[in-house]
């Protein structure tokens, strides 16, 4: 029973994973399709979440204007929290 009770955390730990991983994906097709306001949708809840990549590349977003109103402050926030999460 107790097996079971593992296996069935680690496979929802697994979904969860396997979904966040397909977010970021289609972020990232948005935005090299220049659809901005996708990515920005895909990727900010990763990024309130801690995902280093999603948040690095909400820095990008800010500091270039993509999608939304350029602002080094909001830019310098996110990649201050990548580098937290392990993007430097």
């Amino acid at each position: 029973m107790r097996m079971m009770i593992v296996a069935l955390i680690v496979l929802i730990g697994l979904g969860g994973a396997g979904s966040a991983r397909a977010d970021f994906q289609a972020g990232l097709k948005a935005a090299q399709a220049g659809d901005y306001a996708t990515a920005l949708r895909e990727w900010r809840p990763l990024a309130e979440q801690g995902h280093a990549t999603a948040q690095y590349n909400l820095g990008l977003m800010y500091g270039k204007g993509r999608g939304v109103l350029q602002n080094y402050q909001e830019a310098m926030m996110w990649y201050r929290k990548a580098v937290e999460h392990g993007n430097v």
